[in-house]
């Protein structure tokens, strides 16, 4: 399973899971879009995305950098220049363990580089998940 945006994905997690923050944002165009979970959280209030480099940059020190990471993905679709993951992710800080269950999707441009970066994971279910490790 080899795509533009299948490889990007994978350089993105795997750049998250080891806490690599350069090699992070260089997956990103500079003007790609995360919205993780999509729509108003604790990292987005206003819900519109983190959009540009430097707003990504923060969104990783909030969210990133703090945790331990573990991606499981049961299902991939890949559609031209996107891929959807089916699947959950093991969030870990803070003493805490959480499962954010959904759908994870890459776009990527002609350059290979993320443009947009959608996580549909619903915050509630997620933090009901919450476990004392």
């Amino acid at each position: 399973m080899s795509s533009p945006a299948h490889e990007a994905g994978r350089r993105s997690r795997e750049a998250a899971m080891a806490r690599d923050k350069q090699a992070w944002l260089a997956v990103f165009a500079d003007d790609a879009i995360v919205e993780d979970p999509i729509g108003p959280s604790h990292f987005d209030p206003e819900g519109k995305g983190h959009r540009g480099k430097e707003a990504i940059a923060k969104f990783y020190d909030m969210a990133i950098a703090p945790s331990v990471l573990t991606f499981n993905f049961e299902k991939t679709y890949q559609c031209g220049n996107e891929e959807a993951n089916v699947g959950h992710i093991v969030i870990e800080s803070s003493g805490y363990r959480v499962i954010a269950e959904g759908v994870f999707t890459y776009r990527v441009d002609d350059d290979g580089k993320i443009v947009a970066l959608r996580a549909y994971w619903e915050l509630d279910k997620a933090t009901a998940s919450a476990q004392k490790i």
